[in-house]
């Protein structure tokens, strides 16, 4: 069975012979080849090649063009700064006069530098597993989205002060992320992840304004083209997660704060992870990350995707990747 074969089966409740392994990596890729990280950030080609090599070498099942949360937002012309062998940096948020959204335009994800460079990035990974893999496109949430914009502190004030205004720049800020989604699937996307992180810090209330219908629209954009969405909320979701279900997501993630046998939509969703990707998986022995990713295969049921809660850290010791995908073919055998 190979790796396109167990995600389709999974996501179906049909058997496999072991779990899919869908850990999130990014700047990890570099440092496994020994690469600065810049290049993952600005040339396609080179994620490509990293995807590529930690897919084969610690037996993943999903390749991605993820990298940093600035691709949009770049486009949209926010000034991002790439510091050699460092992560992107966003260091002034592009909206700074939040009363003016008129000259908002919406960026072309094949003409943007940064959206083009992802569309790119997915159609090379379709072109080199043929098939045998499935590829992951990534897009922000518009919440998310709109936090990169104005920044954290104004966004959270401008939830209560200037709610129409939030939610002209959410309208804004989906119809960018669907477009993106939608370039992704038409270069060979199998699925579509989208990144709300903000959206933990929200009540249930205000997640359900702010965030839900808007998640749902891009879900919604998603499956009508064809492919299959995974959302992926960083933080403890623990109060969200009945109306992250509605999200209209095939795939919930949930982060290593959250009970994995306390979720609540089984039957509308299959769920991914979730062991602490930095005291298990960066800090801790090859015996302890095998124990992990064999108790959240107990707790997971049979649609669990296996991962570690959010991003696997640079510094992770491959020995403990490979005792995840042990555990994995243990658990299966």
């Amino acid at each position: 069975m190979n790796s396109f074969e167990r995600f389709t089966n999974r996501l179906a409740g049909r058997p496999v012979d072991r779990a899919p392994n869908f850990d999130i990596i990014m700047g990890y890729a570099m440092r496994h080849l020994g690469l600065p990280l810049d290049g993952y950030f600005s040339d396609y080609r080179i994620l490509v090649q990293g995807q590529l090599a930690v897919c084969q070498d610690f037996n993943l099942d999903v390749v991605s063009i993820i990298a940093d949360s600035y691709r949009e937002a770049a486009d949209l012309g926010a000034s991002i700064d790439f510091p050699a062998d460092g992560m992107p940096i966003n260091r002034i948020p592009l909206l700074r006069d939040i009363e003016d959204l008129s000259a908002f335009r919406l960026p072309q994800p094949l003409i943007g530098a940064r959206m083009g460079d992802a569309v790119n990035g997915v159609r090379l990974l379709c072109e080199q597993t043929a098939g045998s893999v499935p590829v992951m496109g990534w897009v922000e949430g518009a919440l998310a989205q709109a936090n990169i914009l104005v920044g954290d502190g104004t966004l959270m004030l401008s939830l209560y002060d200037r709610p129409d205004w939030v939610e002209d720049l959410l309208e804004l800020c989906t119809q960018v992320e669907i477009a993106f989604a939608l370039a992704q699937i038409e270069a060979g996307a199998h699925l579509i992840g989208l990144g709300d992180a903000i959206a933990s810090l929200l009540s249930a209330k205000m997640y359900q304004k702010y965030a839900l219908p808007y998640e749902q629209r891009i879900f919604a954009a998603v499956h009508a083209a064809g492919a299959v969405a995974r959302l992926h909320i960083c933080g403890n979701t623990t109060h969200l997660l009945p109306f992250m279900a509605q999200s209209g997501a095939d795939i919930i993630d949930l982060d290593w704060m959250v009970d994995l046998g306390a979720r609540c939509f089984a039957g509308q969703a299959a769920v991914l992870g979730n062991f602490d990707p930095v005291a298990v998986m960066l800090q801790g022995t090859p015996e302890q990350v095998y124990a992990a990713t064999l108790s959240c295969h107990a707790l997971g049921g049979e649609r669990w995707f296996s991962a570690a809660g959010c991003e696997i850290p640079e510094g992770t010791p491959p020995a403990n990747l490979h005792a995840q995908t042990r555990a994995l073919q243990d658990a299966g055998n």
